[in-house]
């Protein structure tokens, strides 16, 4: 009989735990990540930075490169600087510009790739995709998903609480996404993928109900976990449809029509998602998805990212625009900007009562 299973492209090592950062020596010298020790290690000015001095004596054979930030070009020049040093891998460390750029730059270079997270701020850390800025805007390269993850619970509280709080936005967003996946699966037919749509809505929801808060061990530790396992839901997918539905189109058109304005990411995904769930009469799980945002400090109304009513309903109203092609609750229900208009009044008030 053959074995009619299939291979998942995940990480060989997850580490997730306070203190993994003094193990990384002995993740790094895995025989499937580096047999010489001769590693590329990839890091900000910031986070990184500071933990370079720690981890430098536990890896002697590496080069660091300080990248300048989260674009095309930083990730080009990273990649021919170390195209020349015959190395391993290479080690992203940091937040999700750097991870994204170090992503880039070892696939251009056909590297494997080590993700050392120093805080949870979306489900990029363990994706397919590295999201860096261009000329365009911003742009997603498809990538190969880390051969490792290495996330350290001690290095992410110490990370400012909003990254942590973004990761929550984040996460949580899956639920969304995942009913607009099945609402395309129910109106047009697309095809479900039922391991990665179970992956991204158990990730969401063991964040949704875990009643630990932003400085939990047990918190961080779940919501880490649900972060590696979006992303690995993604490449079983192998598109972003299990963790990006209507809240995600909502996030890129804050992006787009106020840049300069736009809040985090999770932040905008979370609203996203709370409100595309009014606007699918999922009232309950609204209701109770914006009670956990609040709980985390993540804001459940525009106006509490500096936004007008107004400015919101231009923004759902764009949104569709922003994926072509992906069938949500906003493409479903077409609505015009006056009915846009009415949904919010009916959310913001459900979710105040």
């Amino acid at each position: 009989m053959p074995v009619l299973t299939r291979l998942i492209p995940s990480p060989v090592v997850v580490d997730i735990r306070p203190g993994a950062l003094d193990d990384l020596s002995a993740v790094l010298a895995d025989q499937r990540i580096s047999h010489s020790g001769k590693l590329a290690v990839a890091i900000s000015g910031g986070s990184g930075a500071k933990l370079r001095e720690r981890l430098t004596p536990a890896m002697p054979g590496a080069d660091w490169f300080e990248v300048g930030g989260g674009t095309l070009d930083e990730a080009i020049k990273l990649a021919d600087a170390m195209k020349k040093g015959r190395y391993d891998a290479v080690v992203g460390l940091g937040g999700g510009k750097i991870i994204d750029c170090a992503k880039f730059a070892a696939a251009r270079i056909g590297l494997p790739l080590v993700a050392v997270a120093t805080n949870l701020s979306h489900d990029g850390l363990c994706s397919p995709v590295a999201t860096l800025d261009n000329d365009a805007g911003r742009g997603s390269y498809g990538v190969p998903n880390p051969i490792a993850v290495v996330i350290d619970l001690d290095v992410i509280r110490e990370a400012p609480v909003r990254f942590v709080r973004s990761g929550i936005g984040d996460a949580l967003s899956n639920i969304s996404a995942v009913a607009d996946w099945e609402l395309a699966n129910r109106e047009k037919g697309e095809q479900i993928d039922g391991l990665a749509a179970a992956m991204a809505r158990q990730a969401g929801e063991a964040v949704l109900r875990h009643p630990g808060g932003v400085g939990d061990d047990a918190f961080l530790q779940v919501l880490a976990e649900g972060l590696v396992l979006t992303g690995i839901s993604m490449s079983v997918a192998g598109d972003s449809r299990p963790a990006s539905g209507a809240c995600h189109e909502i996030n890129h058109a804050f992006d787009l029509l106020f840049p300069k304005r736009a809040a985090s990411h999770g932040e905008q995904c979370g609203l996203g998602a709370a409100f595309a769930m009014h606007l699918r009469g999922a009232r309950e799980e609204s209701a109770y998805m914006a009670e956990v945002l609040q709980r985390h400090g993540l804001p459940v109304l525009p106006e509490e990212i500096g936004f007008t009513p107004d400015e919101f309903v231009q923004v759902v109203e764009f949104a569709p625009s922003t994926r072509p092609g992906r069938y949500t609750i906003l493409e479903h229900l077409a609505l015009s900007t006056d009915q846009i208009r009415d949904a919010y009044a009916d959310y913001a008030k459900a979710i105040g009562s």
